[in-house]
């Protein structure tokens, strides 16, 4: 608190985690127009949990040997998928915040479930901010539900932001 009483702000880390999907885009942009006030100097942690490369045995199921070049290209390939993601969730916060915005980036490897708590965990973040596919109660079944299990696992508050289902039309796409 300030000596005259009045309660100070404190600055936040805001962990949002992305991923190909609009839904984690929407997220991140209503985060920025509606969480970030703009005298705030709260701090935006984007997060892409890259998913592990399967482990190969030197032989795959049809009895061929992965070579190097083919290990390689598919580790290259999927950094090249984390930093898209991660510079078009940067573009968003340039073009879509009202101010500036200080950004930092992490990408981890992993489950996203646990990459996500985790690194919830590891910053301290002050809030979680993630999309959510709003997948039916027997997808969710059979696929697991990423924003629900880290609305059970992480100590700090989760915000699961549910992209709208609107027709172009609606939404004031043309």
């Amino acid at each position: 608190m300030a000596d005259d009483g009045q309660v100070v702000a404190k600055d936040r880390k805001i962990l949002v985690a992305v991923d190909e999907g609009g839904e984690s885009m929407y997220a991140l942009s209503w985060c920025l127009k509606n969480l970030v006030p703009q005298s705030s100097k709260d701090t935006l942690i984007l997060l892409y949990a890259k998913p592990q490369r399967a482990v190969y045995s030197s032989l795959d199921g049809t009895g061929y040997l992965f070579s190097a070049d083919i290990l390689a290209t598919m580790d290259k390939y999927s950094d090249d998928v984390a930093t898209c993601i991660i510079e078009k969730a940067k573009r968003i916060c340039r073009d879509q915040a009202d101010h500036e915005v200080k950004v930092e980036v992490k990408i981890e490897s992993g489950d996203p479930r646990d990459v996500i708590c985790q690194v919830a965990d590891k910053i301290n973040a002050d809030v979680l901010v993630m999309g959510t596919h709003g997948y039916s109660l027997i997808k969710r079944a059979f696929l697991g539900s990423v924003s629900n299990h880290c609305a059970q696992n992480v100590k700090c508050p989760v915000l699961i932001v549910k992209k709208p289902k609107c027709s172009s039309s609606a939404c004031g796409i043309k």
